[in-house]
């Protein structure tokens, strides 16, 4: 801005001289009288920017024109030879300009971006360490490998053969020996066919004498953990004990025990039995 203003003023100061040395050459035209003043065609009307004799405000009397609009932009290096600014020097004015109070800040984000995101990976990384491990340690607890409430096939499946076992292998009939027998044989296991002698003994004892005839069925049963080819059931069961010796006597009780099962060539068999007794 202080440039252009700085052209117009000088263009019209070498007018007004111009003009002045034509006026001071050309001889008077028409009679005038010794007060009349000279009219001068080429002078400049007086302006807001200019004197009453057409010669700018920031004329000095020397004849040099001083620019009354100053600023902190304009050095010798932005004015080229013919007054105008380059517009290198432009450009760098615009620039400064347009960057505004913040834009000192830049290089230091620049720099700090790489930073955050090199933390950033760092600790996302940690972290699926961290969840790997947990998920990892949960897989391994007993409880997160129960698929009874998951698997209902399965679960279905060991409910109905181990029922069928509990009916069979707690079932006696003093006529029949040799079928309880069978039935331990095909469905016990491990510790479970010692524990069925013990808990039987007295019955197989006195079975011939009183003519005892035991039957048990399975009322309700709730798989408690179905891990694999292993499962631990809870066994709802009611008993039917008929003498039929001296007089024909029948008595009913309910039973309540867990039994331990595992899978064996395709079928679940008991392989421990717990009474919850001290």
């Amino acid at each position: 801005m202080s440039t252009t203003r700085h052209l117009v003023n000088r263009r019209r100061r070498l007018a007004a001289v111009a003009a002045e040395r034509r006026g001071a050459a050309a001889p008077p035209r028409g009679p005038a009288g010794p007060d009349a003043p000279r009219a001068d065609p080429d002078r400049l009307p007086a302006t807001e920017d200019t004197g009453a004799h057409g010669v700018p405000d920031d004329t000095d009397p020397d004849g040099t024109t001083t620019d009354t609009t100053t600023t902190d932009d304009t050095s010798p290096d932005d004015t080229g030879a013919d007054g105008t600014g380059t517009s290198e020097a432009r450009r760098g004015r615009t620039s400064r300009e347009n960057r505004g109070p913040g834009s000192g800040r830049m290089p230091r984000l620049r720099v700090g971006l790489p930073a955050a995101l090199c933390t950033l990976t760092v600790l996302l990384g940690a972290f699926a360490a961290w969840a790997f491990g947990q998920a990892a340690s949960l897989r391994d607890e007993p409880a997160r490998q129960n698929t009874a409430l998951t698997d209902i096939g399965r679960t279905s499946q060991v409910k109905g053969q181990i029922a069928e076992a509990v009916g069979a292998v707690f079932s006696y009939n003093y006529a029949a020996t040799a079928k309880s027998e069978q039935a331990a044989r095909t469905h016990l296991v491990g510790k479970a066919v010692q524990q069925q002698r013990d808990m039987l003994a007295q019955v197989r004892a006195q079975g011939p004498k009183q003519k005892l005839v035991l039957t048990t069925t399975v009322t309700d049963s709730g798989v408690e953990v179905l891990d694999g080819d292993r499962a631990r059931l809870l066994i709802y069961a009611d008993q039917s004990n008929t003498r039929t010796g001296t007089s024909q006597e029948r008595t009913y009780a309910a039973a309540m025990f867990a039994v331990d099962a595992v899978r064996r060539d395709g079928t679940w068999r008991i392989s421990a039995i717990d009474t919850f007794a001290q």
